[in-house]
This record gives structure tokens, C-alpha cells and sequence, in this order.
């Protein structure tokens, strides 16, 4: 009875799609010549048998063989992976010796080989437990792009437990279609389908889609998916024409004044070249004469003429052929891409309007308390700067104290503006009070105070820039699509902008301070006469427009590096601000840093290779435009505009 039973189950073992378990040893064996010495062209059915075999260690094989570290033992044949100087068994993993030189032979891949393994190794790895391994296998499918890869990329899709990988690999998968599906229907589907996204591979893609080359032919051939017809003169040279021409085998190649006169060399006898001496032969048109006469004796190729070269052009027809041979393909590729152009030109106007308005909020910040001070005031202050740099450092210094971001910055706010306010107050009793009216003096005294401020900063914060650093609910930006996006701290620095523009314009037309304010500006002895005390509203001025100033440094150096010169970057554009939008309104200043801030964005976007180039030219245009309206976009009325 047992002899039955064994013989049974020999017999079920012989029975055809019945086999006992392989080892991975077993299968490298029936491979031997081919593992050790792995070529291009042999490797692939050594990786077809191995994914086939769905062993386990499989994986951890290719990844060793990848790296070339696996080993032949030269006494018994069999192969092993070497870590150090110990060999390891490739089915259990389990450590078996030493590794000792004699005896062993390394298998060494080369390049194209190891791409190979890699590609295998993809197919095992996109359904890893490992998220990052499922990761780094679609980044080597996205950058290969290769049909091989289709089929298991698609049957990883569903299984995939991450959304947000399972979107990526649908999106590689429709690019994939896009390129290699076998039927033109699933091509074209795919293509539709990538319509929406604005990404520069999936442009790529369709570019691929739609790569040409030229051709030249009698007539225009029949088979060929053709993309534009070429006009010899227009579209390309008459030269490159005819050059392709002769590389076709369509037409004779020119003869080039060299080979004239080599082919002349080659053919003196008796101090003549086909009856013309040699001395005659001093021009081009004599060499080209006897170069007709040896043509014509058949000695050299003939020349071709102008009319010739005409005649030959006109008798072809020069074009542009898809490399993909289906027109319905290319059709939809066409238009999904013109689509996606449209779209793309559209999000690059939206993204430069996003970048011109960021920069109007940071100049408009830069530039708020300068209107008070200078267009309120009349005072030309051109420490303006290094309040905006003592702001940005008091910030810097709070965080040295606070180490949490969020709560430091809300600390550093109101504490840049008590210090730059403090300040101000100080610069206006000790020097500015003694200047009004003296707008020279004030303008060389405030330098030289912007010069000794930046020169205290650096003794005390040296001259390496300052980390401000944002909160965590900062960083990163805001992102539209893969053109449109923003960062978190130009929206923050935006909100703060409005913010400060709401606050000031209730400051100026809703309290007493700026009534007191706007009367003291209009007609300062009148204001007197009604009890208003000018030198008090002066100091309050000006110390409010030094305190927001150091606000402003405060949210410009979350976004910009915060150094002793930092001020100085923003002066110049301040003082464009406030005059170019109008001199003593608040409106005046956002009209004009809107102006200056999409101005310069243009400009860079125009010439983005040359940011100085692009700061000259809005200074000409700034120049220009105040030669036509001296008193700015948003000029005051009565009694103020005529002072």
C-alpha cells in the first residue's frame, strides 16, 4: 500500500503544470554562463525566467547583482552574494563563510545591463510594502518611459494603498497609454484625458507625440502622416534645400571653389589644365572655365548651375512628416497640446500678476510710513531704510529669546513698532525739529544718521545675514497647478499689507490723532489757533510712520535676508512708491507701489537674464512718467496740493 502511495505521488509530480518548488540557486544554475557574464541582448531571458519564478528572493538577488555583488565559487559553480568578507546564501540569506578571493569570480554587469536588472527590479517594487521603494519605482518608470512598463504599472494601480501614489501612477500610466498602447483608441483616449494637466512632462510627452522629421520627395508621398508642407526660400535656405536634395540621392552635389581648384591641381600637364595655362587660371571665373572643359572630357563630375539648382528644387517637394504614422493620433495630440499652451500662457500671466502684486504688498509695506513722513511731513528721510532694518533685527532678537516661531513673530510685531516708534521720536526731537523746511540739510542729516545706523547694526549683529524665520503654517506656498503658485509668507505679507491700509486710512479719517494730523499738514497756523499743538502732531508723525516702518521690517525679513544694509534695498522703491503715486495720500502710495511692483515684474519677465537692466529701465519709465504728471497718480486737492 505504500509503495502505491509513492508511486502516486512520483506520477503527480511528472504530470505536465505540476513541479515541486525551485530554488532561486536551482534557476541561476540553468543560467550559469549567462549571470556570470551577463550581455544586453542574454540578460533578458535570465530576467523573464527569475520574474516568472515569483520567489521570493528574487528581489533581493536583482538588487545584489544591480550592484555587482554577487559571486561564482569556482569549486562547485554555485553563486552567492559577498557584503565585506563574508558570502551569503542567496535562498536563505543566511551567512555560509568567509569570502576568500582564490576561487571566486565576480560577475560584473556593465551599464546597459544593470539598466536592465533595474527595470526588472520596478516591477517587483511597485508593489512593495515599502512606500518609498513603490515611490522610487515609479520615479525610474517616469524616467525611462518605457513600454515594458506599462502592463505592471497598471496592475499595481489598484492595490495601491496611498492616494496620493495611486494618483501618480494613474497619471504615468496615461502618459504610458499615450505613448504605447497598442490600439489607437486607448492612445487617443489617453491623450484627451491629459488635457487638464499643465506639467512640463506631460508637454513633454505630447511633444514626443508630435516629434517630426523632414523629407524631400518628387512628389508628396501617399503613406506618410505629413505635418507641413516646407517652401524652399521661406521656410528653410534654397542652400539647406538643395543639401537635402543631394543627401537623398535626388539631385548632383555642388562642386565648392576648392574642389575646383584641387581638381585643377590634379590635372596640370605641361604648365596647362585643359589647354589653359597656368598662369590664366588667377580668377574664379578662368578656373571655372577649364574646370567645364575637363567636365565635359569627363575627368570630374560636372558643374551645376544656378537655373540647375532652381529647376531641381522646384521639381521636389520638401515637407515634415510626424514619426507617428497615425493622423488621428497626432490630431488629438495637436489639440490637446494646443490646449494645454493656451492654458499654460494663461496661468503664466495669472502667476506673473500674483509675483507684480506680492511685490506692490512688500513695497507698499516698504513704503506706508515714508507717506507719512515724507508726504504727510514734507520731511525727506532718508534713514527710512535702517527703521525698516531695526524692525527686522528686533524680530531676530525676540526669536533668540522665543524659540517658538509663531508666538515670537506675534511678540516681535507690536515690539519692532514700539522700538522703531521710540526712535523716531528721538531722531525728530534731537535733529529733524531743527531742519523743517530745510529740505537739503534734512536730506544730508538723515544720511549721514542711515550711515551710523548701519555701521551700530554691524558692530553689533555683524555683517552675516540674521535668520527670520517663519512659523511652520508658512512654509511651502499655495499651488494652483504646476505654473501658478505662491508662497505662504508673500499671501501673509499681502493680508498684512490691507491690514495696515485699512488701519492707517481709520487712523488719518476716523480719530482724533488724524484729524489733528490732517490739519497740522493743511496750515500749521491755523491748526495752532485752534489749540492743536504742531510740534506734538509732528513728533507723533513722524513717530508713527517710524513704527510702521519697523513693522514693515518685521515681514520683510521673513521673506528677504535680514542684514545691516537690508534698508538700503528698499529706499530707493519707497521713495519711488510714495512720489510716483502722489505725495501725502495713502491711496497715492498703494496706487504707486502697485504701479512700481508689476512694472518691475514686467520688466524682469521681459528680460529675466538681467534683474539691473530691468531696475534701469523701470527708473527711465518712473522718470518719464513724472516728467508727464509731476504730482502723481492720486494728486491732492485745495490747499494742500497748491502748499
Amino acid at each position: 500500500m505504500l509503495r502505491l502511495l509513492l508511486l502516486a505521488v512520483a506520477f503527480c509530480l511528472t504530470l505536465p503544470g505540476i513541479s515541486h518548488a525551485q530554488s532561486l540557486q536551482d534557476l541561476l544554475q540553468t543560467h550559469s554562463e549567462e549571470v556570470l557574464k551577463p550581455g544586453r541582448r542574454s540578460v533578458g531571458v535570465v530576467l523573464d525566467d527569475l520574474v516568472a519564478s515569483g520567489l521570493p528572493q528574487v528581489v533581493p538577488f536583482l538588487e545584489a547583482w544591480r550592484d555587482r555583488e554577487v559571486v561564482q565559487r569556482g569549486s562547485d559553480g554555485l553563486f552567492f552574494r559577498v557584503e565585506g568578507d563574508t558570502l551569503y546564501d542567496l535562498d536563505s540569506g543566511e551567512a555560509v563563510g568567509p569570502a576568500e578571493s582564490a576561487g571566486l569570480t565576480d560577475s560584473r554587469p556593465n551599464g546597459g545591463v544593470r539598466r536592465a536588472i533595474g527595470d526588472a527590479l520596478v516591477q517587483f517594487q511597485l508593489s512593495d510594502p515599502d512606500i518609498m521603494k513603490r515611490q522610487a519605482a515609479v520615479d525610474a518608470i517616469a524616467r525611462s518611459m518605457d513600454v515594458s512598463q506599462l502592463a505592471p504599472l497598471e496592475n499595481s494601480i489598484e492595490g495601491e494603498r496611498d492616494a496620493a501614489l495611486k494618483a501618480t501612477k494613474e497619471r504615468l500610466a496615461r502618459m504610458l497609454t499615450a505613448l504605447f498602447a497598442e490600439t489607437v483608441d486607448d492612445r487617443i483616449a489617453a491623450i484627451e484625458g491629459l488635457a487638464g494637466d499643465l506639467s512640463v512632462d506631460v508637454r513633454a510627452v505630447l511633444n514626443t507625440v508630435l516629434s517630426t522629421s523632414t523629407g524631400v520627395a518628387p512628389a508628396l508621398p501617399e503613406d506618410a502622416n505629413i505635418a507641413r508642407l516646407l517652401e524652399p526660400g521661406q521656410d528653410l535656405s534654397e542652400a539647406d534645400a538643395y543639401a537635402q536634395l543631394v543627401a537623398a540621392d535626388l539631385a548632383p552635389p555642388l562642386v565648392s571653389a576648392s574642389q575646383i581648384r584641387e581638381a585643377l591641381v590634379a590635372n596640370i600637364a605641361d604648365g596647362a589644365v585643359a589647354g589653359f595655362p597656368v598662369h590664366q587660371l588667377g580668377s574664379d571665373d578662368s578656373r571655372r572655365a577649364a574646370y567645364q572643359v575637363l567636365a565635359k572630357a569627363g575627368q570630374v563630375p560636372p558643374l551645376v548651375t544656378q537655373a540647375e539648382q532652381a529647376a531641381a528644387l522646384d521639381s521636389h517637394v520638401f515637407f515634415e512628416a510626424y514619426d507617428e504614422p497615425s493622423a488621428a493620433i497626432t490630431d488629438a495630440a495637436r489639440a490637446t497640446l494646443d490646449k494645454i499652451e493656451t492654458q499654460v500662457a494663461l496661468s503664466q500671466f495669472a502667476d506673473l500678476a500674483l509675483d507684480g502684486l506680492s511685490l506692490a504688498s512688500i513695497y507698499f509695506l516698504a513704503a506706508i510710513g515714508l507717506a507719512i513722513t515724507f508726504g504727510v511731513m514734507g520731511v525727506i528721510n532718508m534713514a527710512h531704510g535702517e527703521f525698516i532694518m531695526m524692525g527686522a533685527y528686533t524680530g531676530f532678537v525676540v526669536q533668540l529669546f522665543v524659540p517658538d516661531y509663531t508666538l515670537s513673530i506675534l511678540i516681535a510685531l507690536p515690539l519692532a513698532f514700539a522700538v522703531t516708534f521710540g526712535a523716531g521720536v528721538a531722531m525728530e526731537r534731537l535733529v529733524i525739529r531743527h531742519l523743517y523746511h530745510r529740505p537739503l540739510e534734512t536730506l544730508l542729516a538723515t544720511f549721514g544718521i542711515s550711515i551710523a545706523l548701519q555701521q551700530l547694526a554691524k558692530n553689533i549683529f555683524g555683517t552675516q545675514a540674521r535668520p527670520l524665520t517663519s512659523p511652520d503654517w508658512l512654509d511651502g506656498a499655495l499651488v494652483f497647478n504646476d505654473v501658478i503658485a505662491i508662497s505662504y509668507i508673500r499671501i501673509a505679507i499681502f493680508v498684512m499689507a490691507l491690514i495696515f491700509l485699512a488701519l492707517i486710512v481709520y487712523v488719518l479719517k476716523r480719530t482724533r490723532l488724524g484729524l489733528e494730523v490732517r490739519a497740522v499738514t493743511q496750515n500749521p497756523g491755523m491748526a495752532a489757533s485752534m489749540g492743536i499743538n504742531p510740534d506734538r502732531i509732528n513728533m507723533l508723525t513722524f513717530g508713527l510712520g517710524s513704527g510702521i516702518a519697523g513693522i514693515a521690517g518685521v515681514a520683510i525679513g521673513l521673506y528677504a535676508k535680514v542684514t545691516s544694509e537690508m534698508g538700503a534695498d528698499y529706499i530707493v522703491q519707497s521713495f519711488m512708491t510714495v512720489v510716483v503715486g502722489g505725495v501725502g495720500n495713502v491711496w497715492g502710495t498703494l496706487a504707486g507701489a502697485s504701479l512700481i511692483g508689476f512694472l518691475q515684474k514686467g520688466i524682469e519677465w521681459l528680460n529675466p537674464s538681467n534683474t539691473l537692466a530691468a531696475q534701469t529701465y523701470m527708473i527711465l519709465f518712473i522718470i518719464l512718467f513724472i516728467q508727464f504728471r509731476p504730482k502723481g497718480i492720486v494728486a491732492l486737492k485745495g490747499r494742500a496740493a497748491a502748499d
